[in-house]
């Protein structure tokens, strides 16, 4: 029997065998620090947890519109409106699985066979799989440290061509904590608006931000950009709503038709209580965001510092989100005993061996000479994790 050879196609995660060995050390009793988490370590605010509450009392636990329940769509327009400066109706909202459902539905909704989506490098390890689930083919931008991991527009323009169908946003950004500014998404949706390719805009660490630094998405510049953006959205990482599984889309109109059939043949509406939760959340005080960012803040700081103050790793200070890439160029082919540094997944599997520290290698990224690191943790934990990398690195020959 043949099976999908788009399925087939799709690449299993380069993290499991580490965190699956790091669980197995875990249940023996081992002291293992792990730097690879993707959700604040914070619990869901307590008025939320509240609304999942009531929502049960009340007895809204049957099915919603498959695109989302229209208080909440409400709630999501009032959000882009108050934070983003940006005007939806209803039908250009859809309500999702968390933003990583919103995404898929996305590019299925917009491709077909032999579409291409430019994807910056470093990315979130998911972009190229919903890419080619699709049927598309990711096409990656190289970026540098030196440039803050950001698109350089000329290499931007060498990689479109007729099959050029979009470009995949990705700001603040997992896994480089870069944060566009406006001038350079001016750039950017200058260069696309010209070429008819539309952008994807993951916006999901919009509330995390450091520095004063300020989320502008692209979709607000101006009402043409807006017309060729889908922006990608949701509760998991600034309401710590991770479990809850609510995303949103907003886009045009004829593309969020499309994505509501596609959710209505697929998983048909988010869960009803997660919904009534997620719209209380939108609707509430949001004031604990500011303390959660500065404990982030902190973290970052130190971080940065520390891992600088090392002899042979480096990492850049991230503007949003919650993780710093560490370069480890400088460690490739030392070793440490019998154990060579091969690149940035021995690295992981040598330090987690050594030292009891989890972390992601940047090859899962398409960034083999880094290594990612969540500060998404506590300070304790990490000045622990840093300084067992630290005893790692000062032992290598």
């Amino acid at each position: 029997m043949e099976l999908s050879k788009r399925s087939k196609n799709i690449s299993a995660s380069l993290t499991l065998s580490i965190s699956a060995k790091a669980n197995q050390l875990k249940a023996a009793g081992e002291d293992v620090i792990s730097f690879g988490a993707g959700e604040p370590d914070f619990d869901t605010p307590k008025y939320i947890c509240d609304a999942a509450r009531e929502a049960l009392e009340i007895g809204f636990t049957r099915y919603t519109q498959a695109s989302g329940y229209d208080d909440l769509k409400e709630a999501v327009i009032n959000k882009f409106k108050k934070d983003n400066g940006l005007e939806y109706d209803k039908d250009q909202i859809i309500v999702s699985n968390g933003a990583k459902h919103s995404l898929f539905n996305t590019f299925q909704a917009i491709l077909n066979p032999k579409d291409e989506v430019l994807i910056p490098v470093p990315y979130w390890l998911t972009y190229p799989e919903i890419v080619k689930l699709g049927g598309g083919t990711p096409v990656f931008i190289e970026t540098t440290e030196k440039a803050e991991f950001k698109i350089n527009p000329e290499k931007l323009k060498e990689k479109i061509n007729s099959k050029t169908k979009a470009l995949l946003l990705n700001s603040p950004s997992n896994p480089t904590g870069s944060v566009y500014n406006k001038k350079e998404l001016e750039v950017i949706a200058e260069i696309a608006a010209k070429n008819n390719i539309l952008i994807i805009s993951d916006e999901i660490y919009e509330k995390i931000i450091y520095d004063n630094k300020k989320h502008l998405s692209i979709a607000s510049l101006d009402e043409k950009i807006k017309e060729i953006t889908v922006v990608i959205n949701g509760v998991s990482k600034a309401y710590a709503m991770t479990g809850w599984r609510i995303g949103y889309a907003a886009g045009p109109k004829e593309i969020i038709k499309i994505m509501s059939n596609i959710q209505s043949h697929s998983t048909s509406n988010p869960n009803s209580i997660a919904q009534y939760a997620s719209n209380k959340g939108l609707r509430g005080d949001h004031s604990f965001m500011q303390k959660r960012r500065e404990k982030f803040k902190e973290r970052r700081n130190y971080m940065y510092k520390k891992i600088n103050s090392i002899d042979k790793i480096s990492c850049l200070k991230p503007d949003g989100a919650f993780y710093m890439m560490m370069n480890i160029s400088k460690v490739i082919n030392k070793k440490i005993n019998t154990k060579k540094i091969k690149d940035s997944f021995s690295f992981a599997e040598i330090l987690l061996e050594e030292k009891n520290v989890a972390i992601i290698p940047g090859v899962a990224f398409g960034a083999d000479n880094f290594i990612r690191l969540s500060y998404a943790n506590s300070l304790e934990n990490i000045k622990k994790g840093l300084n067992r990398i630290e005893g790692l690195i000062d032992n290598l020959k």
